[in-house]
């Protein structure tokens, strides 16, 4: 077997796609520059991870059930005024999520909460974190259905593994009746995992 149809299987093997597809542009570069073995080999891994990194990303958040996709680079801080830019950039840095904090949003319809919570989300998601989004409606529906379903506290404890669980639109009008057919506690839900409720009013 030859030297390029050995290294396809190998990479085959490995199941590194994006090294493989780099290698010939990678290791012209690496000759002309005279890059030791090491830098070569560090630097074709970092291209298959980033490739990996992009690709789990992108399906985390489509697992996550945005209803847009939106960044906080797109957020209009000179419009809407009263958003501190400084501590959206503080909380782009999701230490909220390893403090296990929550975060409540509050502002009247229209200033950009359910935005900067699908762009937090969003940022967790390209950083390795599991989340969900749906309104505090959606959310509340799900967990009547567990609990008539006798399944309750096996739901609460999946969605505990989840790092960041997004509710928004989270006015206790649109959602009281169904918490109280279904015997919920609305305070407990909300409080059971790390929560960034978007839409908070009342």
């Amino acid at each position: 077997m030859g030297s390029q149809a050995e290294l396809a299987y190998l990479f085959r093997a490995l199941k590194m796609p994006a090294a493989a597809r780099t290698l010939a542009k990678l290791a012209d570069r690496a000759r002309a520059e005279e890059w030791g073995y090491e830098q070569f080999v560090q630097t074709l891994l970092e291209t298959e991870v980033s490739a990996r990194d992009g690709h789990g990303g992108e399906a985390r958040i489509r697992q996550a059930r945005f209803p847009a996709r939106k960044t906080l680079e797109e957020f209009d801080f000179t419009f809407q005024r009263s958003v501190k830019k400084t501590v959206i950039e503080h909380l782009g840095q999701l230490d909220f999520l390893h403090a296990k904090d929550c975060i409540v949003a509050l502002g009247p319809p229209g200033t950009g909460k359910t935005h900067l919570a699908i762009a937090l989300g969003i940022r967790a998601c390209l950083a390795g974190h599991r989340v969900r989004f749906h309104t505090a409606t959606e959310w509340v529906a799900r967990l009547a259905a567990a609990k008539r379903d006798g399944r309750l506290e096996d739901e609460l404890v999946a969605l505990s593994r989840i790092p960041l669980l997004l509710v928004d639109l989270c006015r206790y009008r649109d959602y009281a009746d169904i918490t109280v057919a279904a015997g919920l506690n609305a305070v407990c839900f909300l409080g059971f995992s790390p929560v960034l409720p978007a839409g908070v009013s009342a």
